[in-house]
C-alpha cells in the first residue's frame, strides 16, 4: 500500500531528505554524508532499499527473529521458581538462582529471568505496587562531647570493626508513620533492625541496646550521621560503653552507602511486601524475622551470593586455620 508524506515516521522523513539531496546535488554521495552527517555504508544501505514509488521502503524494518527461542524450562522448573519468588517478592534471579542451588536445581539466572518475564505475562506473578515512601530528615549540625570524625587510621578488616547506623521514616499506609532503624557491619553485612512511633534519642538508644545484644560478634565502633536522634542519650550510652561514634559530615550520604543501601533494601523487601498490620509490637516481631531471614538465608551479592551468616563462618574458619 502506497503511503503518502504525511503517514512517513520522523526517521522515514529524514531518510526522504537524504534522498532529495543526493539526486538534487548531482548524486555526489560524499557531499550529501557530509552535509546530512552520516556515513558512507548508512546512505548507501537506505538508498539500495529506496523506491520513490514505494515511500515505506525508508521505514525502519523489525528485527525480530523469524524463529524464536522456545521455553525449554520444564512445569516444575517454573513452579520452584515461582514459588520462591512469591516467598521473596522483591529478589531477582541472582538470588534465587543461589537458592535454587542450594536445593538441588542448577538454573541459570538468564533462564530465571525468562521465566519470571513470562509468568509475568501470563498474569501468574504479579509485582507488589510501591506503596511505603521513605523520607529523608533534615540534619542539623552541633557541638558532640563524644562523637568525633572518623580518624584515617581507623581501618575496616574484619566483622565489627565498624557498624554504620541510620533512620528512616516509613510511611506504609495512610496514618501510619514508623521511624525504621537499621545498622549494618560494613565488613560481613550482617544487619541489626528495629521500628520505632517516635524519632528520638530514647528511641535510639533502645536500638543500640538491642544492636549490642543481637550482633553476633563484639562492636568495635558505631558509624553515624548529624541527625539529632544520635545525640543526647544514644551519644551518652555510647560514652558509657566507651565505644567510639564516628559522625559524617552534613550532607554526606555517599559516606554512608552501606547502610543506605540496607534502607532501601529493607524497604522494598520488608515494608511493601510483609506487614498485614500496622501495630508496632506486631511490626517489630515480624521485622526481627525478616532480619534473621536476612542475615541467614537471603543471598547477598556483594559477598559472592553467600548469606551474612556463612560469610562468617567461613572468616571464623580461615582465621583459625591462620592461628593453628
Amino acid at each position: 500500500m502506497q503511503i503518502r508524506w504525511g503517514e512517513l515516521s520522523r526517521d522515514a522523513v529524514r531518510r526522504l531528505q537524504w534522498m532529495n539531496h543526493y539526486l538534487h546535488h548531482g548524486r555526489n554521495a560524499a557531499f550529501t554524508c557530509r552535509h546530512c552527517g552520516i556515513s558512507r555504508q548508512c546512505f548507501y544501505r537506505w538508498w539500495r532499499r529506496y523506491d520513490p514509488h514505494r515511500l515505506s521502503t525508508l521505514e525502519a524494518r523489525s528485527h525480530r527473529p523469524q524463529r524464536l527461542r522456545r521455553p525449554t524450562w520444564s512445569a516444575r522448573q517454573a513452579e520452584k521458581v515461582l514459588a520462591l519468588r512469591r516467598q521473596f517478592l522483591r529478589w531477582g534471579k541472582d538470588k534465587l538462582r543461589a537458592l535454587l542451588l542450594k536445593q538441588g536445581l542448577s538454573l541459570s539466572a538468564s533462564m530465571i529471568g525468562r521465566i519470571l518475564s513470562e509468568l509475568k505475562r501470563r498474569g501468574v506473578l504479579v509485582e507488589p505496587a510501591p506503596a511505603a515512601v521513605l523520607l529523608r530528615q533534615r540534619r542539623k549540625l552541633r557541638l558532640r562531647p563524644w562523637a568525633m570524625r572518623k580518624p584515617r587510621f581507623w581501618r575496616v578488616r574484619q566483622p565489627g570493626d565498624l557498624v554504620a547506623l541510620d533512620s528512616k521514616q516509613v510511611r506504609p499506609a495512610r496514618g501510619v508513620v514508623l521511624h525504621h532503624f537499621s545498622a549494618r557491619d560494613l565488613v560481613s553485612r550482617w544487619d541489626v533492625l528495629q521500628a520505632h512511633s517516635r524519632l528520638d534519642a530514647r528511641s535510639a538508644r533502645t536500638f543500640l541496646d538491642a544492636l549490642l545484644r543481637r550482633m553476633p560478634f563484639p562492636i568495635r565502633a558505631l558509624q553515624v550521621d548529624g541527625g539529632s536522634e544520635f545525640a543526647a542519650e544514644f551519644e551518652q550510652a555510647c560514652q558509657m560503653r566507651k565505644l567510639p561514634l564516628f559522625v559524617l559530615p552534613p550532607r554526606s550520604p555517599k559516606l554512608n552507602g552501606h547502610v543506605e543501601r540496607a534502607h532501601r533494601t529493607h524497604h522494598e523487601e520488608f515494608y511493601q511486601v510483609i506487614p498485614q498490620c500496622w501495630d508496632l509490637l506486631q511490626v517489630n516481631r515480624q521485622l526481627l524475622a525478616w532480619e534473621h531471614t536476612y542475615n541467614t538465608f537471603r543471598p547477598h551479592q556483594a559477598l559472592g551470593y553467600a548469606t551474612p551468616l556463612e560469610f562468617l563462618q567461613r572468616h571464623h574458619k580461615s582465621k583459625s586455620k591462620k592461628c593453628h
